[in-house]
């Protein structure tokens, strides 16, 4: 969290209120929030910086700015962007705070302080070696099938390597193999075509179904203006351990997997291949 649909409503939420205007300041309350270049060049160079685009990469948000360098987000577990003024009596600060020229002010907040910020001159040194965009019309169930016939990992752990393909996370993972009734422990060279087709459609329809709903909101997850999404209100078994499927009432259930707790229906998924 957050991932592809989530940082793509933030993306679309910023598009309309921050381009044309311009960084008047910043101002970093945790300088390791920064990759590169050093704090102070960070916060010298983004000075007097006019914002002319936002765009996303996978779970990367890219702000191209006037002097050719892009500033870049990645949000990582808690990350979010919020207008308006630092509420004092909140115990949560500010890893950084931007002072935009019309007197705004948008504020990067991470309670577990792994996000990071990049201000770059090639973006490709950041993103360059991301996989294809899910949602892109150049991600076909071919691409899709060639890609997973390289390796013998679990389909979930494929779904979630973002040099496969770029944005998806644990959530919409186990979201698209329900969708596509695949197990998550299943092989990915395994997969048949017909299986591919079906999981490429999934994928699509979970993240333009997310995108949608703004996003789930199941943590520290909200849109720049507070707002929260509504996309966990329609999962259909991610953080449902224990619940029913709403398909067959059985279970849902969880494993680890890589690292990763993962969540599916044992019967409408099927039993561990």
């Amino acid at each position: 969290m957050p991932e592809l649909p989530e940082v793509e409503t933030i993306r679309r939420d910023l598009l309309s209120q921050v381009v044309g205007l311009g960084f008047e300041d910043v101002e970093l309350g945790d300088s390791t929030v920064v990759y590169t270049p050093s704090p102070a060049d960070f916060c010298s160079h983004i000075k007097n910086q006019g914002i002319k685009d936002v765009r996303r990469r996978g779970k990367y948000l890219l702000l191209p700015l006037s002097s050719g360098e892009t500033l870049i987000f990645h949000l990582k577990m808690t990350g979010f962007l919020q207008f308006g003024a630092v509420d004092a009596a909140s115990e949560m600060r500010p890893r950084a705070l931007f002072r935009l020229d019309n007197g705004g002010e948008l504020h990067f907040y991470d309670r577990r302080k792994l996000g990071m910020m990049w201000l770059v001159d090639d973006e490709t040194n950041v993103v360059g070696k991301l996989g294809p965009e899910p949602l892109d019309a150049k991600f076909t169930p071919e691409v899709l099938r060639l890609a997973f016939g390289r390796y013998g990992a679990s389909v979930k752990a494929l779904l979630c390597d973002q040099h496969i393909i770029a944005g998806i996370g644990n959530m919409y993972a186990d979201e698209a193999l329900f969708a596509a009734r695949l197990h998550p422990l299943t092989k990915g060279r395994d997969l048949t075509m017909a299986q591919v087709k079906r999981l490429h459609a999934s994928i699509q329809d979970v993240l333009a179904s997310a995108i949608v709903n703004g996003g789930a909101s199941v943590d520290t997850y909200q849109r720049p203006s507070g707002e929260r999404g509504f996309a966990q209100f329609f999962f259909r078994v991610a953080h449902r351990r224990g619940e029913s499927c709403y398909d067959c009432s059985s279970h849902i259930d969880r494993v680890m997997i890589r690292g990763r707790g993962t969540y599916f229906c044992p019967e409408c998924q099927g039993s561990n291949p």
